[in-house]
């Protein structure tokens, strides 16, 4: 791996988001941090998602554009970019969020320099303004996870080599498969840090987690059940 930049992996599934897409993946595009590729999965869009995705990687060549032939969810989509990535680092991106400019060029500098397994940061409510985690940010992540996920997926940067070590998205879970991928770092004592200052708009109305909350609820509580060996 290269320590000073190490190649990023971009990830990012989308299904029917043609209203929010293009600002999305401007937000990667401006990054300040330069090496970069960028790897998007249409999880079968019944909208223009797709004639979008295909404009941009017409024009940008570090844009790879994958295409489902029936819908197959979050999960196993994310670990089909995974498993096409040439990065040394897998960084999340969600397709109606938007990350700041200096998000991964931040996170990288932190990795690097605290020896990090992975990293994520704080985010600001798209609809609100506030900062989340708010006041949870201040208490122990051990105590928080027996309750809730308190880490943003959208914000994760995780080296590939510990999706290669601990595995990938359990695909058992076609929901919380970040609550229970998170669960599973922390079980074998990955090395984590969750960035103070937000890097990240998140958008919270008519997502996934709001439009499927109950389907949300069975998988997190099955996440608070599992218990991995040594």
């Amino acid at each position: 791996m290269n320590n000073l930049q190490p190649k990023i992996s971009v990830i990012m599934a989308t299904h029917n988001d043609e209203s929010t897409i293009s600002d999305s993946i401007e937000s990667i595009l401006n990054q300040t941090y330069p090496n970069i590729e960028f790897l998007i999965i249409d999880d079968y869009s019944t909208d223009q998602t797709l004639n979008i995705l295909k404009s941009f990687e017409s024009e940008i060549k570090n844009i790879k554009i994958f295409k489902n032939l029936k819908n197959i969810g979050l999960t196993k989509s994310l670990n089909i970019l995974i498993r096409n990535a040439t990065g040394d680092l897998i960084a999340r991106q969600d397709a109606d969020d938007i990350s700041f400019n200096n998000r991964l060029f931040k996170q990288v500098h932190e990795l690097i320099h605290n020896q990090l397994d992975f990293c994520t940061t704080r985010a600001i409510r798209s609809d609100s303004q506030k900062k989340i985690p708010g006041l949870s940010f201040f208490l122990p992540n051990k105590i928080l996870m027996k309750y809730k996920n308190p880490f943003i997926h959208g914000t994760l940067l995780i080296k590939k080599e510990i999706f290669e070590k601990y595995g990938m998205y359990d695909e058992s879970f076609y929901f919380a498969q970040d609550y229970e991928l998170i669960k599973r770092l922390l079980h074998y004592k990955c090395k984590y840090k969750v960035l103070k200052e937000p890097e990240y708009y998140l958008n919270m109305t008519n997502n996934i987690s709001n439009n499927y909350s109950r389907e949300q609820k069975k998988f997190a509580d099955l996440v608070r059940k599992l218990k991995y060996s040594k």
